[in-house]
């Protein structure tokens, strides 16, 4: 198995710490206001992989945090009129719901940071003791430059980030890049008590205190979104192997950016979409699948068109899973069948990909192989074990779907719940979306998407015609 190392920029082969388990810690949300598309996508990624590890047997603690306590969270609380607790609790509840729906499997520990003060308490003392952070009217900062290793994660330089730094407003502090470990509480905040007083910890000090009480010193994997590696990841890296002396983890895993039709997500922009806003009009597993078809690291850009393919490829799937349900009524597999041995070509094929840095993108393809092979089987009625060969297949398609999230649902229910949407007969909207997609895979130059979307409209009965003008489209008659 490879995975892509950010810490070193390159895939490397993944050997866990103790053979047969492997110790993940992904950063979680802050709980201040529902899920968006950017958290969904992170969300999904590191299920994926928590489902795959476990598919291919190893023993995995998976531990998800929550940031309940945080500057947002006691803004927003005091706009409200309700106190930190109660909007924190709020959005934990909000987020099971999104996430439920989502299919995501709960991780072996869902920690909150307030439930862990004096573990973030106990490893601000370490810090101070080791000289690497110094308090200063009950406030407790992180000295920076007295941590060697900073900036090999995200390959920030300490001189460039000095001679960047905008005015300091604290000149208390030593440094300008000096980060708080812990904060003296201003009246009517949220408090706890502490060696240097009432106050509150420091954002980045949760997930190291968290990641050490549950998976020790260094584990194996530590991730999150791409965007949480400078400052967030940096600066635990700084905190944990400052206190440790050992490497917090062996391995470093970012998701890329979701933009929103080719822009920037951002709630100025007025493009700023929720999980919630999103399940309004898209089958959750619809959303799941537009995850899952792309490669984690990889930028993705959210538009209808975009969906429409990802809600016509699932389709699609479930189409051969119902097909093959038909032919397997009242059936118990058999021991053997005439594709065992392209079966289990496919699972390897499956195994190939995801075990190359969890490459989900070159999974879903191996699932869409295997639809397109034994709708050719039934078509052409190749085998005389034709109902065995179906049985056996729609068990293997739930298997490799499983680890990705999908085609778990029985798939009447599926496309019962998707007419309308993404039905039999294409409405002129749909079928120009999907044009628009597959044009533009061709000037990526991803011929290989753009060939999936043909077929899917080849099999919607959409014949489609290039020239020098564009794209035109006819229905079949």
């Amino acid at each position: 198995m490879q995975i892509y190392n950010s810490l070193n920029r390159r895939k490397e082969e993944f050997i866990p710490l103790e053979p047969g388990k492997i110790g993940i810690y992904s950063c979680g949300v802050t709980v201040y206001d529902l899920c968006h598309i950017g958290h969904a996508r992170s969300l999904v990624v590191f299920d994926v992989i928590y489902r795959y590890l476990q598919y291919r047997g190893y023993d995995v603690t998976f531990v998800r945090n929550f940031t309940d306590i945080d500057d947002k969270i006691i803004k927003r609380s005091n706009e409200r009129g309700i106190t930190w607790k109660a909007l924190a609790e709020q959005y934990i509840e909000e987020f099971y719901v999104d996430m439920d729906r989502l299919g995501l499997l709960k991780p072996t520990y869902e920690p909150r940071a307030t439930d862990h003060i004096e573990e973030i308490i106990n490893l601000v003392r370490q810090l101070e003791e080791k000289g690497l952070a110094y308090e200063i009217d009950g406030d407790v900062y992180y000295r920076l430059q007295s941590f060697k290793g900073y900036g090999k994660l995200s390959g920030k330089n300490i001189d460039d980030l000095l001679s960047g730094a905008r005015v300091e407003v604290d000149d208390r502090k030593e440094s300008p890049l000096d980060f708080a470990l812990w904060k003296r509480s201003k009246v009517g905040e949220p408090s706890w008590f502490s060696p240097w007083g009432e106050g509150r910890p420091g954002w980045h000090i949760e997930c190291s205190a968290m990641s050490q009480k549950f998976l020790g010193d260094t584990f194996d994997i530590h991730g999150g979104g791409k965007d949480l590696i400078f400052p967030h990841h940096e600066n635990e890296i700084a905190q944990s192997e400052g206190a440790s002396g050992k490497p917090l983890a062996h391995y470093w895993v970012h998701n890329g950016f979701v933009n929103i039709d080719q822009e920037k997500m951002s709630k100025s922009l007025g493009n700023f979409l929720t999980i919630r806003e999103l399940l309004e009009d898209c089958h959750p597993e619809i959303l799941r699948f537009f995850v899952v078809a792309n490669h984690y690291r990889s930028p993705i850009d959210f538009s209808q068109e975009n969906v429409a393919v990802a809600a016509a490829g699932l389709e699609r799937l479930y189409q051969s899973l119902d097909r093959l349900d038909e032919e397997t009524a009242g059936l118990v597999a058999a021991e053997s069948c005439s594709l065992d041995d392209r079966i289990k070509a496919w699972r390897q094929d499956f195994i190939d990909a995801m075990d190359d840095d969890f490459n989900s993108a070159a999974a879903v393809a191996v699932l869409f192989e295997v639809s397109k092979e034994i709708n050719r089987w039934l078509d052409e009625e190749k085998a005389a074990d034709i109902p065995q060969v179906a049985v056996r297949v729609a068990g293997f398609l739930r298997e490799i779907g499983g680890p990705l999230g999908l085609l778990q649902e029985k798939p009447r229910d599926f496309l019962q719940r998707t007419t309308g949407k993404v039905g039999e007969q294409l409405e002129a909207a749909e079928i120009e979306s999907l044009i628009a997609a597959r044009s533009a895979a061709r000037k990526e130059r991803n011929w290989a998407e753009a060939d999936r979307v043909r077929d899917l409209l080849d099999e919607k009965g959409i014949v489609l015609k290039d020239s020098a003008d564009g794209t035109k489209w006819q229905r079949k008659r």
